[in-house]
């Protein structure tokens, strides 16, 4: 009986359910969606400030190669010296030279003479390629250039415009045939005469007044307020030694 009476109660008793989950509180899930938001800032603030960081280290330490700069000297000599053509001063000239050459026959002189017309011209200038850096001064707003002083460049026969104007052997043709060797002496003849005219003329000093005024137009375009072109004077040997070298040819 106390067995049935066990299977009974057990029988009649409900089942047994799990209680169910209490509802989530809205406070808490504020709270934590709060603490989210804040977590992802301060991550945002501390990424943002470490790359800062990283760029300053890397600026403090970097090597980089920075842009080139030309001297300004160096520039302003490059310019002066594409001007040679702009600073030459040229004399040309047209003139008569006599010249003669005797044979000896015993007492008798057979003389052999030539009149020769030659026309030429003589080069003055500043070898600008002789200018360096040593020559140029540049202080904020102020250019100052020293030149070389001027020299003969050049001294030429127009051989299209001169010419054998006479040719005489004497008596009978009797004087020697020389009229290569006369022709020769009178070029020569005729390039120092053009180099004395010249000299007189002051073509050295032409010379010195063109260079300066070129240089002083050229380097205006520079930018610099102040442009000073000092000339130097021409050393009287200057012709001399011109004169000497034409008579060696």
């Amino acid at each position: 009986m106390t067995s049935e009476l066990k299977n009974r109660t057990s029988s009649d008793s409900p089942p047994v359910t799990p209680p169910s989950p209490s509802p989530k509180n809205p406070v808490w899930q504020v709270a934590k969606g709060g603490i989210g938001i804040l977590l992802f800032l301060f991550l945002l603030n501390l990424w943002v400030s470490t790359a800062t960081l990283l760029n300053g280290v890397r600026n403090l330490f970097s090597f980089g190669l920075s842009e080139p700069q030309a001297d300004i000297s160096t520039l302003i000599v490059e310019k002066i010296r594409t001007a040679s053509d702009l600073t030459t001063a040229v004399y040309s000239m047209e003139t008569v030279v006599p010249t003669q050459q005797n044979s000896n026959f015993g007492p008798f002189t057979f003389p052999s003479k030539m009149l020769y017309i030659g026309y030429g011209e003589v080069e003055a200038g500043i070898d600008l390629s002789a200018i360096t850096q040593a020559n140029v001064q540049v202080s904020d707003q102020q250019i100052t250039v020293q030149l070389p002083p001027p020299e003969i460049l050049d001294s030429k026969i127009d051989v299209n415009r001169s010419k054998v104007y006479d040719y005489d052997e004497g008596f009978l043709n009797l004087g020697p045939n020389v009229a290569h060797d006369l022709q020769s002496l009178a070029q020569q003849k005729t390039l120092e005469k053009l180099v004395t005219a010249a000299c007189e003329k002051n073509i050295l000093l032409e010379a010195n007044n063109r260079a300066e005024l070129a240089i002083t137009q050229l380097l205006d375009l520079t930018g610099h307020e102040n442009i000073t072109v000092k000339t130097s004077y021409p050393s009287p040997a200057s012709c001399k030694n011109n004169q000497s070298k034409t008579a060696k040819l």
